[in-house]
């Protein structure tokens, strides 16, 4: 029971990914479908962090994210609006594209500091913990369950997300792949925009 509600869990919060959505459908487009999935990972992996906090009720953790939130949310700001301006050069410049992709490692780490740079994530496990009556008092199994099931639901649907991309690139080729790319640099520099407003306003005291 703990792991299927883990994978319902998983995909939940995985579907709405955001910034690192965006990233992973680019990085497919331009390195493979290897690329995106290591990305989507490095999500995954952050996901069974908030999890793990929540299931094993980890309250200290939760509440240091919780009260640093704002200035958390200006280093993952700061982080994506670099890799929108990165995407966006190379896509427009061909001679700053690299030539070969960036290593595995550094695709999952800088998924990992993406994702743990986004504390209002934990917002959205504890309510998905709240509906489906998880508060945080589970055996040590059955927080492992629910952890591992997390990461199914997770892994499911970067998988998911992985073949629609290479479907779409079969299916228009490199033309299309080009204004993707385009588009997934602006979204990502938006992306960081609306974090930097959350952070500011959080500073003010005002959300």
């Amino acid at each position: 029971m703990f792991f299927l509600k883990g994978i319902l869990i998983g995909l939940i919060v995985g579907m709405p990914a955001g910034a690192i959505g965006a990233l992973c459908v680019q990085r497919m487009l331009t390195y493979g479908t290897k690329s995106g999935i290591m990305t989507g990972l490095g999500s995954s992996i952050v996901d069974c962090f908030y999890a793990a906090v929540g299931a094993f009720g980890i309250t200290l953790v939760s509440d240091l994210m919780i009260r640093y939130q704002a200035s958390i949310m200006l280093v993952g700001g700061l982080l994506i609006l670099a890799m929108g301006i990165n995407i966006l050069r190379k896509t427009q410049d061909p001679l700053l594209a690299e030539p070969h992709a960036p290593s595995m490692a550094s695709m999952l780490i800088s998924s990992i500091g993406v994702g743990i740079t986004n504390p209002a994530a934990i917002i959205g496990f504890l309510f998905s913990f709240t509906y489906f009556g998880i508060n945080g008092k589970q055996t040590v199994s059955q927080g492992l369950l629910l952890v591992f099931g997390v990461l199914i639901g997770t892994l499911i649907w970067w998988v998911i997300l992985a073949l629609i991309t290479g479907f779409i690139q079969r299916k228009f080729g490199d033309t299309a792949s080009r204004k993707l790319n385009l588009f997934f640099g602006f979204l990502m520099i938006i992306f960081s925009g609306v974090v930097f407003i959350k952070a500011i306003l959080r500073f003010w005291g005002k959300e």
